[in-house]
């Protein structure tokens, strides 16, 4: 009899443990969910890791982090377009919560692998051309983010070659035309120099390991160069700056992140801040917004960024007055 009991009780006993739906851990805690943001990156370079960190410190902040609640997915394609057409794949296979698209060829790959799965980019130029979004006010669909293209940062960065170049004439290009960000600041750039009084000279490369060549075709045909942001030439950035230096050529870029590794100047901002604001988009669509009820956002801050120890190595003359109000770097 007491044995029959005893099997009554212990089977009441899993019974309630079973509808307990093993949703708690030892001493009642209740299991909180793992979200699972999947991150795909084109290359590697300052600025596109810089948004990359940014954006998971935003998650960080609203109390996403590694290792408790969030599992992240990095992978990089290293320039390679069909590695990026397989992270994009693999991503969505995978069933993350959401995914990051870390410059324009990323985010157009996951585009065209879902429209389910909440979808955020960074550091894209032209979102619209890209055919990321329906507009930047009303994105529309599973796709949102934040654009690196400051309306005037382009016009501004080339009328400071006016200023501290007076005497330039030929402003060299050097850019990947497979790159549609990089067409669309090329084709801006071009703009604003023939604005300034200038002429443009282009090369165009088509994979990083031509980018000093291309640097050094620049030797001779154009008196300051102008690198837009572009993915391809500034993972090999070193390359231009080893030729700028040798050859005394003023070396002005699109972003803020190519003069802290030791181009001249930029008008520019910071991509830790613009990921910060990415990653702030996603705490909203984890918490069940939808990325459609998002506008895309824009770097708010702009200022001109010298690098001091460039314009030695390409023997610019600096004044106070020229300085005057300029962010430095050494």
């Amino acid at each position: 009899m007491r044995k029959s009991l005893a099997l009554v009780l212990c089977g009441v006993l899993l019974l309630l443990s079973a509808c307990s739906g093993g949703s708690k851990e030892t001493g009642g805690k209740e299991k909180e969910k793992v979200v699972k943001i999947g991150i795909t990156q084109i290359v590697e370079h300052p600025s596109l890791d810089a948004a990359r960190e940014g954006f998971i410190a935003a998650l960080k902040d609203a109390g996403y982090e590694e290792g408790k609640n969030l599992k992240l997915d990095y992978q990089n394609a290293q320039g390679d377009m069909n590695n990026n057409t397989s992270i994009a794949q693999n991503l969505v296979a995978d069933k993350n919560d959401l995914i990051l698209a870390i410059a324009t060829p990323s985010a157009q790959a996951v585009v065209n692998q879902t429209k389910d799965i909440p979808i955020l980019f960074t550091a894209i130029t032209d979102p619209v051309g890209a055919e990321l979004v329906q507009s930047l006010e009303k994105p529309g669909g599973n796709v949102t983010g934040t654009s690196d293209t400051h309306p005037d940062a382009i016009k501004n960065t080339i009328a400071a070659i006016k200023t501290f170049i007076p005497d330039a004439k030929k402003v060299g290009i050097i850019y990947n035309n497979g790159e549609p960000n990089s067409v669309v600041n090329v084709k801006h750039a071009k703009t604003a120099i023939k604005a300034a009084g200038l002429e443009s000279v282009e090369t165009t490369i088509t994979a990083s390991s031509e980018v000093k060549q291309a640097a050094e075709s620049m030797v001779g045909r154009a008196d300051v160069l102008y690198i837009p942001k572009d993915n391809t030439v500034v993972a090999a950035l070193e390359s231009v700056i080893t030729v700028a230096n040798a050859k005394d050529i003023p070396t002005f870029v699109g972003e803020g992140d190519s003069v802290k590794r030791g181009t001249f100047a930029s008008y520019g901002f910071d991509y830790h801040d613009l990921g910060y604001t990415t990653g702030k988009m996603a705490v909203e669509i984890l918490k069940g917004k939808k990325p459609s009820e998002i506008p895309v956002g824009f770097p708010e801050n702009l200022e001109l960024i010298i690098n001091k120890k460039a314009a030695q190595e390409e023997g610019i003359t600096l004044t106070e007055e020229l300085l005057k109000n300029a962010k430095i770097v050494e």
